[in-house]
């Protein structure tokens, strides 16, 4: 065999010796996001490896592995010095267990942490250099096979590599075998003590069986190893002992000095100071022992005490033994630490414990700044809930271990903490009996001494009695004393900070859930004292394994002590609940426990991310939100849980209708009982496969399943026709979902069909994957008797870029292939339907169907006529005025959701159903059925809300929502969350304010903006007036809204609802129209029964701010102001946002001028555009009936002449108008009557409560203080104006501004402009994350400009998930559309002022891609830019993207690597 050498490292070669020794390994890491130096070496060669953090008690893990395996096999770790000093709890369980610990030194080097483990009984090792890193690897696991004892194997690595021989696994394998090393009969004897009382006792392990098998393993190695070695001048009068991490440069060194040697240590325990002494030259005279040992804890070091304690007949031969506490040492500076010790050892009277070296550090820059990157990284998640802590104590707040008190921190043990507590009661004790007597002496001096001592008097009272002294003035307190001059005063003020009420709180980890954590949780919680710990438990659910661990239930086991509050919360699923838990916590007088979840896989992950994981959770029930109070007499424990709580009701409904019928009916309770069986299942297949049988039993073809996996709608749509199909011509056929089909019966079918949509990057749709990972990953399902076909529905331009031209109609083609490999059948060619094609997918679907019929002999059958599928013009017409089933379907309590007709439905009256998406496939999982809830959006024309509104708002979102609401993009409210019994009372909540939510959405016209115009009062009132005239004027006169939200009376009702309701003047109509004959009907004047072919948007603008973006709207209203009176408006038409991707039919659009009109026939103008849409919009294609595609159909000219043919006169030529802006001005601003407005920020128009920022609860407080005309303003750009502030009112609303941080514009001038939609987890048409995600890709942007000085520049960026278009992106500078998951189409090039649509620059990009373009054009419009010169400019003029001069060239000159 040829021998080979490889350059290899320390970690390396260890790692080679534990993945062939078979070892279970377990590696120890600090952080998520930080591997161990082992972990890249142990991850490629070790099979059996477990990962533990190390502050997770890890060694309570190994030790209930060795209990568990009750084996003598070696188990092996890797640690970190940290990671070793941990074990010391463990130390007498594993003292007689076969255990090696390898220990990475080169990231720590402080050895103190290995003395203090000396007197373990455990054997130390250490090696320098990988080839004795490798051999003595090899010599730990053959010593503690032997011995059964643990073997600590301690070197230092610099990741310099080193020519080593690599041993064989065959190698290793023989060296572990041998009889030699196998366990010693001792060990056999203690095995056998367990079962035989009358065996023996066992032979003790001595020091000397352990030297003697360290000896016979160096020997059997082939090492020349000794415990020491001596290296230098056999003539040097001095040496030094060396027992530290990094020795190579001591040496090197020693090699130029002829009178000084060094002495390496190998064999540290057990220790042995005469082989020692006897490896030294008798020339030496002079000892040093330096250790490199940060904290001397002692008198004398450990190295000196192990040598003078071991040795001390033989030292009477050396003049000197001097300590040394050795620093840092590298090859630059070993020489000049030599020196000193050389020195120090010379001189008459050595300096002991001298310093030596350069301060302590670690050897590894690199992996100390990942580390506390990692550390920092997790101190920003958990300030989700310390955050919260400081904003509920601002002053009382005392977190124990805060990690900026020495000796403290997140992680420190509760022990600690306690301690720090019970000393700061103890000076509070001594406080009050220093206050007795000094009341009791009457020292006092100063003239206020009788309130003085009356103050001090009741703090007393308060701090006896067991209440809350926070009713005590403690400033006061100690302002008079500190104005007593008298030596009483003087020494109560040594302890002032005890006057003041504190509240104390303990924060830790999961890691205090584990058994050596549990044991300081256990003092602190049956303690009786009132003290608060927060516990955040970070482990995400989806990694929970049974019984992995041993980690406690903290709150479980808190509740078993009756005396002890206790809560389980999640920040990121309940933030009122959480607010409610630490508030009852902090007044509960005895301890409290607050478990907090804050899940992540990575300590590097976003706040979006644990959101999303924390969800799952709590869906899921894995993270019940509960809290237990046990002074309450009823209620004690509150389950808080959603979704388990209306399980859990639903369950107890059940149980007592069945407990009802029971009793009343003993047959029933009988036949109840017997339908408890394992059968039960089986038997109601049987019957329903008998009943499908009985079905098709008359139809004479043969069967075809016909399966389909749709996201969108449109697979399940051909899927479900091609069924009614196959039922015309005769053939037996079944249709359901992919998922929906037992895979097991597959092979047992004679003809199937798939039809696929795509999704995502060529992934199959949300219902077909569970049914495609069987497929794929099934090793025992045979097609050969089965016929298949499969369609696939695709866009091939939807991935443009070459590379990914893989993803098209990628799920048909890889089911195809797989059904293929399986055995099946072709029955009919693969048929793949792209939308590119002139008739989208109908194209290639047209050629396939008749194949499919000639297949299965059909083709020759007439099929029957089959009726046309129904469309949203159908739905309307037959929906009896917009009423459809909703009545019904809200009182169906069987699901969640609303029939699909009336999804559309609803949408009229403001309404659309959605669900959580974060949670589908855990539900879907749990045979649930997605978690529906609706979004209602609010009709707000003028975008002005009272503060009566804003208070509504405010409640229904916490009462029937989600806890928030959202300023949308068309300036008005959205409620969030609502699940469909809370539907009706938030409707009606928001009708009881005279607001609703009639046409906010649906095909008819909408919100109608405004602009928020804080500038000036007259104008702004004026074009509220009218953007409501217009919105009164256009408004659905059907009654179906009010019959079916606000008829009659509601348990849910306020008072004085139906009285609102009734009185209000203008909203809903209220009664029908009344025709001849006297008969009561809807009627539609303006819309019809079929109201408008798409939806229908108005904008109103004021030059020069653009802040409603009025190009991009159905019509836009650019109003002409003379002399500050609104004379008239330049009349914009066919603006529109909504595209689908690669589409080429389908573009944005800016407005077309049709001229100008006077102001007093604005309202009509904008009734005979929307007629002109309703009479010619293309009502066949929902894709192109919006307003813009009329528009280009016909020619601007032609439109404007039919609008003017409905007026009866022409347009004037439009005015002349100029933009600034299309951003919103933030702070304050006065307007011509002197009154005052604020603008403030409002990132992505969310209105909610963060751990960073009540911004809810503040917009709450400012509302209860306005009063007359203060109101509040919505901006299309999803911000708040407060409005209308007076003089005398100002100071007032800037105090509240400021205590809520409201008051804060101080964001880049990106982030400021930015704007995003919703998207997931509600939107049903999100691809992509907008608003959760935005933020996050903003603070990153944000680190570049700062550096290239464009921090307070302005850049219109906007993201979508989808690209319909709900935040405007294709009218922004920067724009991403949500494409797939984390992948984004990137649009460059848009307009400032918003009168530009941007152009396509990159298909498909994931973040790390958007920041490596957006970045450098950045750096070069900061560089090149001319003065004025806005980015989108920027780029059209200096070449990056070609301008879009209007829509239908939208897709026209877009680059080539897009």
């Amino acid at each position: 065999m040829v021998t080979s050498y490889e350059s290899e490292t320390n970690k390396f070669v260890v790692a080679n010796v534990l993945s062939s020794t078979g070892s279970k390994v377990f590696a120890i890491q600090p952080a998520l996001a930080v591997k161990s130096k082992f972990s890249e070496d142990l991850e490629k060669k070790v099979s059996d490896l477990t990962v533990l953090r190390v502050n997770n008690d890890p060694f309570q893990t190994v030790v209930d592995y060795l209990e568990s395996q009750q084996s003598s096999d070696v188990v092996s770790v890797t640690s970190s010095l940290t990671g070793l000093f941990k074990s010391l709890p463990h130390l007498t369980t594993l003292k007689k267990s076969p255990v090696t610990v390898h220990v990475d030194v080169s990231t720590e080097s402080d050895y103190g942490l290995i003395a203090a483990l000396r007197h373990s009984g455990f054997v130390f090792l250490q090696s320098f250099g990988p080839a004795e890193a490798q051999q003595t690897a090899l010599i730990s696991h053959l010593i503690a096979q032997k011995l059964s004892l643990p073997v600590v194997h301690f070197f230092y690595s610099n990741d310099d590599e080193e020519k080593v021989r690599l041993l064989t696994g065959a190698e290793i394998q023989k060296a572990s075998s041998n009889t030699s090393f196998q366990p010693t009969q001792q060990e056999q004897a203690e095995e056998t003590t367990e079962t035989d009382e009358n065996s023996a006792a066992p032979t003790a392990i001595t020091q000397a069986d352990i030297s003697s098998t360290i000896e016979e393993a160096f020997k059997f190695t082939k090492t020349s190893y000794k415990p020491f070695e001596y290296i230098g001048s056999s003539k040097a009068t001095s040496a030094i002992v060396l027992f530290a991490a990094n020795a190579d440069p001591f040496v090197q060194a020693i090699n130029q000095d002829a009178n000084l040697g060094v002495v390496l240590i190998r064999v540290y325990r057990p220790w042995s100071s005469e082989d020692l002494i006897g490896t030294l030259p008798s020339s030496v005279k002079r000892v040093g022992l330096v250790e490199q040992i940060q904290k001397q804890t002692t008198a004398w070091s450990p190295l000196f005490q192990d040598f003078v304690s071991d040795g001390v007949e033989k030292l009477s031969r050396f003049d000197h033994l001097v300590s040394f506490q050795l620093g840092g040492v590298n090859y630059d500076n070993v020489r000049t630490v030599l020196k000193s010790i050389s020195s120090n050892l010379n001189a008459e009277v050595p300096i002991q414990k001298l310093f030596v070296g350069s301060k302590p550090e670690s050897n590894d820059i690199t992996y100390d700044a990942e580390l506390k990157e990692a550390q920092t990284a997790a101190k920003k998640l958990e300030e989700a809930y310390t955050n919260v802590l400081h904003q509920l104590f601002p002053s009382s707040l005392d977190i124990i271990n805060a990690s900026d008190k020495p000796n403290a921190g997140l992680e420190a043990n509760p022990e600690y903490g306690f301690g720090a507590y019970l000393a700061k009661v103890q000076q509070k004790e001594e406080l009050v009996s220093k206050a007795r007597a000094a009341i009791k002496s009457n020292d006092f001096t100063s003239p206020l001494k009788q309130e003085l001592q009356t103050l001090l008097s009741q703090w007393i009272v308060a701090n006896t009695s067991g209440k809350s002294n926070q009713s005590v003035d403690a400033d006061k307190l100690i302002e008079l004393l500190s104005k007593d001059g008298s030596s009483a005063a003087k020494q109560l003020l040594e302890s002032k900070q005890y006057f003041k009420e504190s509240s104390s709180w303990l924060i830790g980890s999961d890691a205090w859930s584990y058994d050596l954590g549990s044991s300081g949780v256990h003092h602190v919680i049956s303690s009786g004292k009132n003290i608060n710990m927060l516990v955040i438990d970070s482990q995400p659910f989806s990694e929970v394994k049974a019984n992995a661990l041993r980690k406690k239930d903290i709150g479980l086991y808190a509740m078993n002590f009756g005396n002890v509050y206790v809560a389980s919360v999640a920040v990121y699923a309940s933030y009122t609940q959480l607010l409610q838990a630490l508030i009852e916590a902090e007044k509960f007088d005895g301890p409290s426990v607050v478990v907090a979840y804050l899940p992540y896989y990575s300590e590097h992950e976003n706040a979006l991310q644990v959101l999303q994981e924390t969800k799952k959770a709590v869906e899921t029930g894995y993270w019940p939100l509960y809290r237990y109070d046990p002074t309450l007499e009823s209620e004690s424990f509150k389950l808080d849980s959603f979704q388990i709580r209306k399980s859990l009701q639903d369950f107890l409904d059940r149980e007592n209708k069945l407990t009802l019928l029971s009793k009343r009916h003993p047959t029933f309770a009988r036949s109840l009982q017997s339908s408890y069986g394992a059968d039960i299942k089986a038997s109601q297949k049987k019957r329903a496969q008998a009943a499908l049988a009985s079905l098709l039993e008359g139809l004479s073809g043969p069967p075809l399943t016909v399966l389909f996996a749709s996201d969108g709608g449109v697979a399940e749509s051909v899927a479900k026709r091609l069924q009614r199909r196959a039922k015309g011509r005769g053939l037996k056929s079944i249709v359901m979902s992919f998922d929906d089909y037992p895979v097991e019966e597959i092979s047992n079918e004679e003809n199937v069909v798939f039809v696929t949509s795509t999704a995502g990057q060529g992934e199959l749709p949300q219902n077909g994957r569970a049914f495609w990972d069987a497929v794929k990953n099934a090793t025992d399902i045979d097609l050969a008797n089965v016929n298949f076909g499969v369609f696939g529905l695709g866009d091939s331009h939807y991935w443009p870029r070459k590379e990914d031209k893989i993803y098209y109609n990628k799920p048909a083609k890889d089911l195809y292939n797989r059904l293929t490999i399986l055995g099946g059948k072709e029955l009919v060619p693969l048929g793949l339907g792209d939308d590119q094609d002139a008739d989208g997918y109908s194209t290639a679907y047209n050629e396939w169907e008749p194949l499919l019929w000639k297949a299965l002999g059909v083709d020759g059958v007439a099929g029957a006529d089959e009726p046309p599928p129904i469309t949203n013009e159908d739905i309307k017409i037959g929906s009896n005025f917009l009423r459809g089933t909703i009545a019904e379907g809200l009182q169906d309590k069987s699901t969640g959701a609303i029939a699909a007709n009336d999804q559309q439905l609803t949408k009229f009256h403001g309404i659309y159903m959605q669900d959580d998406r974060d949670i589908r496939d855990e539900r879907k999982a749990a045979g649930l059925e997605p978690a529906f809830s609706f979004m209602v959006r609010v009709r707000l024309p003028g975008c002005v809300a009272s503060p009566a509104q804003w208070l509504k708002i405010d409640e229904l979102s916490d009462k029937r929502g989600n806890g928030t609401f959202k300023i949308t993009t068309r300036g008005t409210f959205q409620l969030h969350g609502v699940i469909k019994e809370n539907l009706k009372p938030a409707i009606r909540g928001i009708n009881s304010s005279l607001i609703d939510t009639v046409a906010a959405c649906g095909d008819v016209n909408r919100n109608v903006v405004t602009a928020a115009l804080p500038g000036n009062a007259k104008i702004h009132d004026e074009i509220v007036k009218i953007g409501t005239e217009i919105s009164e004027h256009l408004l659905p006169e059907t009654t179906a809204y009010h019959e079916i939200w606000l008829e009659g009376e509601d348990e849910g009702d306020g008072s004085d609802y139906t009285k609102t309701f009734a009185e209000r003047k203008t909203g809903p109509k209220k009664k029908k129209t009344l025709v001849s004959a006297g008969t009561l009907v809807d009627y539609e004047p303006l819309y019809g029964p079929t109201y408008l072919p798409r939806k229908f948007k108005i904008n109103i603008a004021v030059p020069p701010y653009n802040d409603v973006d009025v190009y991009g709207h159905d019509i836009g209203l650019i109003a002409i102001v003379e002399d500050n009176e609104v004379v008239g408006f330049n009349v914009l038409a066919g603006g529109g946002m909504g595209v689908t991707h690669n589409n080429k039919k389908t573009y944005p659009r800016t407005g077309s001028l049709l001229g100008y009109v006077e102001k007093a026939n604005i309202v009509n103008v904008c009734e005979k555009v929307m007629l002109v849409q309703r009479d010619n919009g293309d009502r066949g294609n929902r894709k192109h009936a919006r307003l813009k595609y009329t528009v280009d159909d016909l020619g601007v000219d032609t439109f404007r002449s039919k609008v003017e043919k409905l007026l009866g006169y022409k347009f004037e030529p439009g005015r002349d108008i100029h933009f600034d802006s299309n951003t919103d001005t933030f702070g304050w601003v006065t307007d011509e009557t002197g009154k005052h407005h604020f603008t403030t920020f409002v990132e992505n128009g969310r209105v909610e409560d963060t751990p960073e920022l009540q911004f809810k609860t503040g917009l709450r407080e400012v509302a209860k203080i306005m009063k007359g005309d203060n109101e509040f303003r919505l901006t299309a750009n999803q911000h708040i104006l407060i409005s209308n502030i007076s003089d005398d009112q100002l100071d007032q609303f800037k105090e509240l501004l400021a205590k809520y941080k409201l008051d804060n514009v101080t964001f880049s001038g990106l982030r400021l402009s930015s704007a995003a939609c919703v998207a997931f987890p509600t939107c049903g048409l999100a691809m992509a994350e907008s608003e959760r995600y935005l933020p996050v890709l903003v603070t990153k942007l944000e680190e570049a400009l700062e550096e290239y000085g464009l921090r307070h520049d302005s850049i219109v960026l906007r993201m979508t998930g989808c690209p319909n278009g709900c935040a405007r992106p294709w009218l922004a500078e920067v724009a991403l559309v949500g494409k797939a998951y984390d992948t984004y189409n990137l649009l460059l090039g848009g307009g400032f002022h918003g009168q530009r649509i941007n152009k396509l620059y990159r298909s498909s990009i994931k973040e790390d891609e958007i920041l490596a373009i957006l970045k450098p054009l950045f750096k070069r419009w900061a560089l090149e830019r001319n003065d004025g010169e806005h980015f989108g400019d920027f780029l059209i003029r200096v070449g990056v993207i070609a301008e879009t001069t209007e829509g239908k060239n939208f897709w026209d000159n877009v680059p080539e690597e897009a």
